[in-house]
């Protein structure tokens, strides 16, 4: 007899008689012992097998809720054998489809760090799916919520959370993934999309209003033109693991939208799920990574190790604080009732201990073989990173996933920093990881703005960074080049506020970063004045070409290729409506700012010299001899030493020598490159720049010109002819040789870097 084809059965507590009798038949159930591997529960033909990690528990009870009445608890059965500290047993007969919860015995001692409380309904930390959402009740905290008393966090609540809170949910694994497989597009030919699956597709005209803001509407067809057409090569989708709406957004009428508030490792996130059954969330999720797959587009996750839902020593409890609060948590030492709070968030999940980093472990496993993800982005890594005091390249995180088979060949990119001492670490992270380049962000917004701050750490993060990132044995991809992300302004905001607008989230303009250096070109938000728009969209397609053809892996987030923009709000992680979402809907400007966006992507993509896998040999930017890449001021010549130093200095010019490249593809060819000159001015007058070569010998045509938002015409200047740079604007260059300077076999009979010697010497 099947428990999934019976009717709802009576409620059983079957604890007291397994006292007497631990395994066997209990009338509608029947228990097993089961295995202590793997953790979670997972369904095999003959019924469920349960396992359960905690150290310190003295008892672990499982509560089952029927398939069809899942608001009520159908069985309560006492998981009575345990191996190595893992709570476990099998249920025969049961099937996908039930929910399930913990409910875990031990001490209540709060100061001492133990915070058993078995009236609280538990969530697995390794369920698969999650179903239901929290009602935040008073019954939610382990502790009386509403008592005066400060230290009421030390008192016990004896009410049963089960009735509102979310369950953990068996299902079903099968699945055809038609023989699909990670994609593996090398890194450094990597174009990243960072967007929100709710976000990129809930007012999307194409898309069934039934699928907008899930899975499956990021899987449609049109939402799968439109990133095809744009030209990105991988999605970075921001948290995707089940995340818990905070209770005091939810009181303020507002939503978590970002979702770096995680619940549960391995479960999708089931309100992006089109489908209302419990457990589907699990299969549509699949069914996207594999329509992207087909694509030719990668999926990169936005992962949330660092912390948990569960929030600080006044925070709910949920899962794992129940579970084993010392084990999974980073605890103050003298006093572990409260929480080591690396995160801002509250708490701090403790890498220190083996259980907890199985858990993340695992997690990624998961991702990686079972729902085919290429790779993840792993939110304040250093926290994550962190030995017993400080960040540590030797972290037993780091260590662990550098010697996984799994792990360790998916794209990994570390967000290098977190709120605690020493967690600024962009540069410092070993071998295999990329990271968020913040210095790049600062940099490129600090040259552009017009601060003077010279030209030197352009020249740096133009190249790929190699001050940060080739003393360690990195490449140039290890640079994930950014501008904006979801966390601060985006593009068109960058260029129209000087400030943060952040009242619509209820904490009077508090939250949210000071720190943006931004310029709103002249007035404060939007104008109807032609001169200072004009600017705003010069400055945009600034940034956008300074990222794409920077040396690197260029993100862009969602919507800065038409211009989004949040009203000045710089941190809307609970704004879940209209203002963060991408809007379909754009005036020419947009349409215009989209189709510059899409060349650019395209122009990257088509000449390896602008993703070279290996740092140009002329790295040391202030060195003598440079052969691949040369620094130019105004007059054409190489930029001299006082030059660098000067930090009035705001024009600069990048030749891209292509006849010097040696880059191999993956057959062994070598790579054949054109010369690329990009010259940018941040100055606020026009500079005239002299272009490189011989007149006789070489000529340069215009390829890409940040004065118009109009395609650039096709336009050509013989070498050292004078090009009037517009003030504040970007232009790029592609070299021709003339036919003056060409043998029978079509090559140059005097390279570009000899013209431009025999300029200097006179």
């Amino acid at each position: 007899m099947s428990i999934t084809t019976t009717t709802n059965p009576t409620y059983q507590d079957i604890t007291a008689q397994q006292e007497q009798q631990p395994f066997g038949n209990f009338g509608d159930i029947s228990v097993w012992p089961g295995e202590p591997y793997p953790l979670g529960a997972t369904l095999k033909p003959e019924g469920v097998n349960f396992a359960l990690f905690s150290e310190e528990a003295e008892r672990v009870d499982l509560s089952l809720f029927h398939c069809n009445d899942p608001d009520t608890e159908a069985f309560r059965i006492r998981l009575v054998e345990q191996t190595d500290h893992v709570w476990h047993c099998f249920i025969p007969d049961l099937g996908p489809g039930w929910r399930y919860g913990y409910r875990v015995h031990g001490p209540w001692a709060p100061k001492e760090g133990k915070k058993f409380n078995p009236n609280k309904l538990l969530i697995d930390p390794n369920c698969y799916a999650i179903d239901g959402p929290i009602e935040w009740e008073d019954a939610m905290f382990a502790y009386p919520l509403n008592d005066p008393d400060e230290d009421r966090y030390l008192k016990f609540d004896p009410t049963d959370s089960a009735p509102f809170s979310s369950k953990s949910v068996i299902i079903d694994p099968s699945y055809d993934w038609e023989g699909d497989s990670q994609l593996k597009i090398p890194m450094h030919r990597t174009v990243i999309y960072e967007c929100h699956v709710k976000g990129l597709t809930m007012l999307h005209p194409e898309v069934p209003k039934s699928l907008r803001g899930t899975y499956a509407g990021l899987a449609h067809p049109a939402t799968i033109n439109y990133l095809r057409d744009l030209g990105v090569t991988a999605v970075e989708l921001m948290p995707v693991h089940h995340f818990a709406q905070d209770s005091h957004l939810k009181d303020k009428g507002l939503r978590n939208y970002w979702g770096y508030n995680t619940l549960a490792f391995l479960a999708p996130h089931v309100d992006y799920a089109a489908n209302n059954r419990a457990g589907d969330q699990v299969r549509e999720f699949k069914d996207m990574v594999k329509t992207l797959h087909q694509a030719g587009i990668e999926v990169i996750l936005d992962v949330v190790y660092n912390h948990t839902a569960e929030g600080n020593h006044y925070g709910p409890t949920l899962s794992m604080r129940g579970i084993d609060n010392q084990s999974y948590y980073r605890l103050v030492e003298s006093e572990p009732e409260f929480y080591m709070d690396y995160t801002g968030t509250g708490n701090t999940l403790n890498m220190l201990h083996p259980r907890s980093l199985q858990l993340v472990m695992d997690s990624l496993r998961y991702w990686v073989t079972e729902m085919h993800v290429d790779g993840f982005r792993f939110d304040l890594a250093s926290a994550l990173a962190r030995g017993l005091y400080e960040v540590g390249k030797l972290s037993t995180f780091l260590d662990t996933i550098h010697q996984d088979p799994v792990i360790s060949q998916v794209k990994l990119i570390a967000e290098p920093w977190d709120v605690g001492p020493g967690g600024y670490q962009v540069g410092n992270f070993p071998v295999l990881w990329s990271e968020w380049n913040g210095k790049y962000r600062d940099n490129i917004r600090s040259y552009w703005r017009g601060d003077k701050v010279g030209v030197g750490d352009l020249a740096y993060r133009l190249s790929g960074s190699s001050d940060l990132y080739e003393y360690s044995g990195r490449k140039p991809s290890a640079s994930i080049n950014f501008v904006t992300a979801h966390d601060g302004f985006t593009l068109r905001d960058l260029v129209s506020y000087n400030e943060k607008h952040n009242t619509a989230n209820g904490e009077n303009n508090q939250d949210g970063d000071d720190h943006n250096l931004s310029w709103n070109c002249g007035v404060e938000g939007p104008t109807d004045d032609p001169e200072i728009n004009a600017l705003r969209g010069r400055m945009q397609r600034n940034f956008l070409t300074t990222l794409f053809l920077s040396q690197g892996v260029p993100m862009l987030t969602m919507g800065d290729e038409y211009g989004r923009t949040q009203n000045g709000n710089n941190n809307a992680y609970c704004q879940d409506n209209e203002l963060s979402w991408f809007s379909w809907d754009w005036d020419e400007e947009q349409t215009k700012l989209h189709a510059f966006t899409r060349d650019l992507i395209k122009l990257r993509l088509e000449n390896p010299i602008f993703h070279r896998r290996r740092f140009f040999t002329g790295e040391s930017i202030r060195g003598e001899e440079v052969s691949d890449i040369l620094w130019l001021n105004a007059d054409g010549e190489e930029v001299t030493q006082e030059q660098w130093e000067d930090p009035n200095m705001h024009a600069l010019g990048m030749l891209l020598n292509g006849e010097a490249m040696e880059e191999y593809d993956e057959y062994g060819s070598r790579i054949d490159a054109r010369n690329f000159l990009i010259l940018l001015n941040s100055y606020w007058e026009p500079v005239d720049f002299v272009l490189p070569g011989l007149e006789e010998m070489t000529r340069w045509e215009i390829i890409a010109n940040t004065v118009s938002p109009e395609r650039c015409d096709s336009a050509f200047y013989n070498g050292h002819e004078k090009f009037t740079l517009y003030s504040r604007s970007l232009a790029v260059f592609r070299m021709e040789d003339r036919e003056g300077n060409l043998n029978t076999a079509e090559h140059p009979r005097v390279s570009l870097l000899d013209q431009m010697r025999k300029l200097w010497k006179g």
